[in-house]
């Protein structure tokens, strides 16, 4: 028998058998879906329907339905780019890093953190897509085709098109990461709906399993393809926000040309990424009644690491103030001068308010296993998140060089309608996600119920 250490928490509570694990986490997946999961569903295909909308005004009149003029030439597009992002960070995060350091609490949150990188880096790569005012050729102007193809060559010198790159392989060893970690518990639906008589889910998940047997040679084969794509995932991780934080840092904008954004920018992409996390699994946990399986401890754990992360964060921006006096520019010290004290001086404050102050509370223990403290903290830091990605963005460049061309951004209701339709997608997804599928590893979680379920 395993020895439990007696000042730790289970990780799973209720003692648990093996049976009680499929069965808990499979029949959200069997059974109808409930009145709450209707009405959330409902809510994120309203949302997605009027942003629909706004995206096919966008289409048919051209990016000028933005409120975009000739200073600020990016404004929410790429601040919620950047915002997706980061979001997906977390989930890749606690996929792969957590595998390799062998941490088993990662077990019970890592399916819908994986889920939601998914969803967060389509919402994302939306963005630069409509930017392009041609979405159906977006794609293919950022491929290297020949010109023959029609196209000009692109740019290699173009951080924009190294966010390409990284996106889209961060996107794919996601996917497959993902992806992978669900056909052995598809299999187990298939194995129940045999029992049950259903052949229709039967052949579905059959289907979706590709006929896994479960073999001491499969597995053998599956860990070992698993610590392998977490490998592959880990530096991903750091470097795609890296390359994302190149597209300022590697520009001659006050305010963006600096060394510190890579590390500042993951960061507070884990720090985002983690919030919103939990934002999810808290809703999660409650609709499908799995309490006993993603417990306070778990959500203690997460909230430890978004002190440690918007302490980085705090630290960066204090840095950023220090930097621009020090280096005696005079347009660099105008440009944290501006953030601080100019027309958007409002964000920037809302900024250090929700990601600096607000993440400290959390050094109160009562505060961080408090689900509805956790919850709205959780909302604080996304929202001050965004923030950030305002302030970087916009403020840098309402007031360039040019003090005659000085002017101020207002979004239009297509800026917005944009932002609520990818909150459309990513909602929706989340939803039929946590419905056919099951939001917990359920073979992970086995392989851990006897040494945590069980209190000496």
């Amino acid at each position: 028998m395993q020895v439990v250490s007696a000042i730790r928490e289970p990780l799973i509570t209720g003692t648990k058998t093996l049976k009680d694990v499929s069965h808990d986490i499979s029949r959200q997946v069997e059974g109808k879906p409930t009145r709450l999961w209707w009405m959330a569903f409902g809510v994120s295909l309203a949302l997605l329907s009027w942003g629909a909308y706004c995206c096919w005004m966008l289409l048919w009149h051209g990016i000028g339905v933005w409120g975009l003029n000739k200073t600020v030439g990016w404004a929410w597009d790429i601040t919620n780019f950047v915002w997706w992002v980061g979001i997906g960070h977390a989930g890749t995060l606690i996929s792969a890093i957590l595998l390799l350091f062998r941490q088993r609490w990662r077990m019970s949150i890592n399916r819908a953190a994986e889920a939601m990188t998914i969803f967060a880096v389509i919402c994302a790569a939306s963005f630069p897509g409509f930017h392009m005012g041609r979405l159906w050729l977006g794609f293919y102007w950022a491929l290297p085709l020949p010109n023959t193809f029609g196209s000009l060559w692109v740019n290699f010198n173009s951080p924009l098109l190294w966010d390409v790159f990284a996106i889209s392989t961060y996107f794919t060893v996601s996917l497959v990461f993902w992806y992978m970690g669900l056909i052995p518990d598809f299999a187990v639906i298939r194995d129940r709906a045999v029992v049950q008589g259903n052949k229709i889910r039967a052949l579905a998940y059959n289907a979706l399993s590709f006929g896994w047997q479960g073999g001491a040679k499969t597995w053998m084969r599956y860990e070992s393809v698993a610590l392998i794509l977490a490998g592959l995932s880990t530096p991903l991780v750091l470097s795609v926000h890296t390359i994302v934080s190149f597209d300022f840092a590697t520009s001659v904008i006050p305010g963006w040309h600096t060394t510190i954004f890579p590390p500042y920018f993951v960061a507070g992409a884990i720090f985002s990424g983690f919030a919103m996390v939990l934002t999810l699994l808290l809703v999660t946990r409650k609709v499908f009644k799995l309490e006993q399986y993603i417990t306070v401890y778990h959500i203690e754990l997460m909230n430890i690491i978004i002190i440690i992360t918007g302490s980085i964060v705090g630290i960066a921006y204090i840095t950023e103030l220090f930097i621009s006096w020090y280096s005696r520019v005079p347009y660099e010290g105008y440009a944290f001068y501006n953030r601080v004290q100019g027309p958007y001086a409002w964000a920037y404050w809302s900024m250090m308010t929700c990601n600096v102050i607000s993440p400290q509370l959390f050094w109160i223990k009562k505060i961080r296993t408090s689900i509805v403290a956790t919850f709205v903290l959780s909302i604080i830091v996304n929202i001050g998140m965004w923030f950030e990605r305002f302030v970087i963005i916009v403020t840098s460049i309402h007031r360039d060089y040019i003090p005659s061309s000085w002017t101020m951004f207002y979004p239009t209701m297509y800026d917005v309608g944009q932002y609520i339709f990818t909150f459309g997608i990513f909602f929706t997804a989340f939803f039929l996600f946590a419905k056919f599928f099951p939001v917990i590893n359920m073979a992970e979680v086995k392989s851990i119920l006897k040494s945590t379920s069980e209190k000496k």
